[in-house]
């Protein structure tokens, strides 16, 4: 038997929301009221899960369980210092459900006992004693509220003096309401006539302060995707001595009890002789991890904070116009219950679930003995926790109003959009004729390959997203737009190799999703001299000689004294193609497009940002910058490591069916004296297309004029050099590549302001990563943690490193 645990926690505090918010990824994706339901799962707790399935994947089942044992031996004395009770009294099994099932099992209730039920029991609980009392003749008694809604203590003696009991139970808080049921006056009676009580903590659990001893309570059950914030499939059961000696599960399983001869069998000393073999060791760890939180928090600071926001939440409701608040008057929990005049519960909760206020309809078939003696039929439910702030309040209130008006005909019943593909328009004034602020959890400012990219991961995963770009979508005054661009894996230094890597997987998964091919392998060749400080190198790609090369790809020849590298896996990307399947993807996703939107200004606003534009203002949780060329216009900060420089790009006459077309050659580079040249086959009817890497520095806010014929000339020079069989320049183009001193790319926080991300994947070779940078935009704006991408941070030093 382990020593007791006793349930102290410290002196209440007051709660730091910002950051929790900022440790909850799921706050960016709206307005999250279903704590009672599940609620947002911390990033610790994640991760907390994910490394235990990495540790299966790279050791096994067992022996990660093996190497975790510590870990997962201290959720049970987490669990029992929450409880108050002895680590050897919990059970941890998968669901609340199945920990009821089987205590209520472990009772052998018999024809004729009597179980007396609190009106506020959960509607599996009581199909389960209903379904004993059809089956085997149990009595369920359900008893009567008072004029509080909570159980009528007095009546509860008198049904205890009435006769033996073999349970008593109650729901700590019910499912329907923001009742708090006197749980220690239940206990005390039951005690008093040595009586079992079974205390359903699935709702208080991590909200209110839960000490079995205190409560009086015999058995309890609870569950982590609640108020502990703990993963689905996580659940705890406590049985306390003496009772726990007399009680075993009706199916033993070998996780509880010991074969011990051919007809006979020892039961675990413990109450872990409840649990199954079978367990999601992921998802324990998960709860662990939830409940040191709780354990940091403080129960008692927690508490304090929830009880606050749940008192001003029903104040306000109650005080708008055809809204009338549900919870009766013992209510004192995170849970605020509420219906609109006229209008069904499931269709404000489908209303408030346009406008990014997620919380749930209860209907009455979740709690006939709560909701029908008060004449409802459904609920909403909005349940608060750590992670709701004032923000999330005002939101849900203006909401209800809203739709409570929309309902009586007074006002609108759904958000008006903002039009794709237009401009901004000014919203309706607000107070003294200043124009309101438009509300968004994310904004995207610049909506070339990653600024499209961001745009469809950020609508994908649910948030209210809108991009704004300063011309005309589809323009060519940036550094996204032309017909092809390369991807290859062949990198100088194994920093790129996992970005490599998810990039092709991103390319894959953005083809399946638009039904439309967007990259073309053809292999490719990257040279330069034998002897330089930084090779190519990369998985799956080798360095050849001259004669290879000249076999693998007989249209390129190159200079004396020069090596390459081929890369089988490199190819060419349909640039034009990609960004109109990234925009109609995050559009069908829901994201809002305005183009022809010049953002003239941007500032910090609390926890989010403030975006101005030349006749509106937007506020959004956070702010995403992928202006390319303009990325020193938005960032002032980060003008001293970028440098645009204007490139010049030109197809050249040659016959697809000869040596510079798709049978004679790939894409390729080749590192000359007078830049890195680039280029492509000649496969789309165009010729072949290359390019120089270098030019001179541009304003890009300065006219960009067409390519001279000193840049042709020296471009076509380069060519002939290589590419032999070129026949003369057909037409041209120009373009911005903003470079950095390593040409490592800039994609992280922008320094000093966590609110706002800058992606400036540049230096001419970050197209290839569009969809990947979009979805680690994605991840940070939703507060995952990305540290493969730390050695792009935009706060690392001045770089001056190889490429």
């Amino acid at each position: 038997m382990s020593a007791p645990v006793t349930a102290t926690s410290p002196t209440p505090t007051a709660l730091d929301v910002a950051a929790e918010r900022a440790r909850t990824p799921g706050c960016a994706t709206g307005h999250h009221f279903n704590a009672a339901g599940a609620a947002l799962l911390a990033t610790d707790t994640v991760e907390a899960v994910i490394g235990h399935l990495r540790a299966e994947s790279l050791h096994g089942g067992y022996e990660a369980a093996k190497l975790a044992a510590e870990d997962l031996t201290a959720v049970y004395a987490r669990t029992a210092t929450l409880l108050g009770v002895q680590a050897d009294e919990i059970a941890l099994v998968e669901s609340a459900t199945a920990g009821w099932q089987r205590v209520v099992a472990a009772l052998r209730l018999r024809p004729g006992d009597r179980v007396l039920a609190a009106r506020s029991s959960y509607v599996s609980s009581a199909l389960h004693l209903l379904a004993a009392e059809r089956e085997t003749g149990v009595r369920v008694e359900v008893l009567p509220s008072g004029p509080d809604g909570a159980t009528d203590l007095e009546a509860l003696e008198r049904a205890l003096r009435a006769g033996p009991a073999a349970l008593v139970t109650a729901a700590h808080v019910p499912t329907s309401s923001g009742l708090v049921e006197p749980a220690a006056g239940i206990g005390a009676l039951a005690g008093a006539h040595g009586v079992p009580f079974l205390l359903d903590a699935t709702q208080s659990l991590g909200q209110l302060p839960v000490d079995m001893a205190a409560l009086g309570c015999d058995l309890l059950i609870g569950t982590g995707r609640k108020f502990l914030r703990a993963p689905r499939g996580t659940g705890l059961l406590a049985v306390r001595r003496p009772l726990l000696e007399t009680l075993a599960p009706q199916a033993p399983d070998v996780r509880g009890a010991r074969w011990t001869a051919e007809r006979s069998w020892e039961l675990h000393p413990d109450a872990r002789r409840f649990e199954l073999w079978e367990a999601a060791h992921a998802l324990r760890l998960g709860l662990g991890s939830a409940l040191d939180d709780l354990h940091a928090l403080g129960p008692g600071t927690v508490y304090t904070h929830l009880a606050a926001l749940a008192a001003a939440l029903r104040e306000r409701l109650g005080a708008l116009p055809g809204v009338r608040v549900t919870d009766p008057p013992a209510a004192g929990s995170a849970i605020v219950t509420f219906v609109v005049d006229g209008l069904d519960a499931s269709e404000v909760q489908r209303q408030l679930a346009r406008r990014r206020v997620h919380l749930v309809a209860v209907p009455a078939d979740h709690g006939r003995w709560d909701m029908d003696p008060r004449g409802l039929t459904q609920v909403v439910r909005a349940s608060m926790h750590v992670y709701t702030d004032d923000g999330d309040l005002d939101a849900l209130v203006e909401a209800v109003a809203e739709i409570a008006n929309g309902a009586r005909g007074t006002g609108p019943t759904a958000p008006a959009p903002v039009s794709a593909a237009a401009p901004v328009v000014s919203p309706a004034p607000g107070p003294a004729g200043r124009p309101a602020v438009r509300r968004h959890d994310a904004v995207v400012v610049g909506l070339g390959v990653h600024g499209s990219a961001a745009l469809r991961q950020l609508a994908e995963r649910g948030l209210d997203v809108l991009g704004l770009d300063q011309f005309a979508v589809g323009h060519d005054l940036g550094s996204s737009h032309g017909a092809t661009r390369m991807i290859r894996r062949a990198y100088p230094h194994p920093d790129w190799d996992g970005l490599v890597d998810t990039a092709y997987r991103a390319w894959a998964e953005l083809e399946e999703a638009s039904k439309t091919r967007l990259v073309d392998v053809t292999g490719g060749l990257y040279a330069a001299p034998g002897v330089r400080p930084d090779p190519l190198r990369g998985p799956g790609c080798r360095e050849v000689g001259p004669e290879e090369a000249a076999r693998i790809f007989p249209g390129l020849r190159l200079p004396e004294g020069f090596t390459a590298v081929h890369d089988p896996a490199a190819g060419i990307i349909d640039a034009r193609a990609t960004l109109r399947a990234q925009l109609a993807l995050a559009e069908r996703a829901g994201a809002r497009i305005a183009d022809r939107t010049p953002v003239t200004g941007w500032r910090p606003d609390g926890d989010g940002v403030v975006v101005r534009t030349a006749d509106s203002e937007v506020r959004a949780r956070r702010l995403v910058l992928c202006a390319g060329p303009w990325t020193s216009y938005q960032v002032p900060s980060l003008a001293s490591h970028l440098t645009v420089t204007r490139i010049v790009n030109a197809y050249f006459a040659a016959d697809p069916r000869g040596p510079l077309g798709r049978g004679g050659l790939g894409s390729f580079s080749v590192d000359l004296p007078e830049g890195l040249l680039y280029g492509f086959p000649a496969a789309d009817g165009r010729g072949l297309k290359a390019g120089l890497d270098s030019g001179p520095a541009w304003d890009p806010g300065a006219a960009r004029p067409a390519a001279t014929e000193d840049e042709l000339a020296l471009l076509a020079s380069a060519v002939a050099r290589v590419l032999p069989g070129a026949g003369p320049v057909t037409e041209s183009l120009t373009c911005l590549y903003t470079m950095t001193a390593d040409r490592r790319f800039l994609v992280g926080e922008v320094p000093g302001v966590p609110q706002a991300l800058v992606a400036s994947a540049c230096s001419g070779h970050g197209f290839k990563f569009g969809p990947a940078i979009g979805a680690a935009l994605a991840d940070l704006v939703c507060g995952l943690p990305r540290p493969d991408l730390g050695f792009l941070s935009p706060a690392r030093p001045a770089p001056g490193g190889a490429r």
